[in-house]
């Protein structure tokens, strides 16, 4: 991990920390919850969002208008709205991205999930979904929610990473492996 990246991850890390707190102080996790998948969003969609955020060219002040307006326009709870605001006027909006995941993964830990990233060929349908779901969740001991995408590069099979554990059943893998022990033997 780069010296920046790893600043970066600390700085989100208090900030996570401090939200989730104050959060549950005030026993408002659900609409934390809520504001996290709306900003998710946002950052996925929105290319003006992230210029926003990363772009070093918005003063302090413009950054902290645009992000009230934005908080209030998207219904923020006020203890993401002001921390949002205090991020900002500390030029410290470049870490929202990672914000929202250390907080995400925080009220996971809190609540005995975990999240598993699945790749697939081609998309689960929901009775799958829902099969490999209790699957890991009797191999984890915990809630397991899926982050599921497709790469139909795999061919066929499944990319599992739940933590630091990966289960790789691609064919593409498997072709791979075929291809390393022909290499060997010729």
């Amino acid at each position: 991990m780069s010296e920046t990246a790893s600043i970066s991850t600390g700085i989100a890390q208090r900030y996570a920390t401090a939200v989730y707190e104050l959060a549950q102080e005030a026993k408002a996790l659900p609409q934390i919850e809520k504001d996290l998948d709306a900003l998710q969003a946002a950052l996925a969609e929105s290319d003006d969002f992230r210029d926003l955020i990363n772009s070093p060219i918005y003063t302090r002040e413009q950054q902290a208008a645009s992000i009230s307006a934005i908080a209030k326009k998207m219904d923020l709870s006020q203890t993401l709205a002001s921390t949002l605001e205090l991020m900002a006027n500390k030029r410290r909006l470049f870490v929202l991205p990672q914000l929202v995941q250390n907080l995400r993964d925080i009220i996971a830990v809190e609540k005995g999930e975990v999240t598993a990233d699945v790749i697939s060929a081609k998309a689960l349908t929901k009775a799958q979904s829902e099969k490999l779901s209790k699957s890991l969740a009797a191999t984890t001991g915990k809630k397991v929610t899926l982050n599921a995408t497709v790469d139909d590069s795999l061919i066929g099979g499944l990319i599992v990473k739940v933590g630091s554990k990966m289960i790789d059943t691609s064919i593409r893998a498997k072709l791979n492996s075929l291809q390393n022990v022909m290499k060997e033997v010729g």
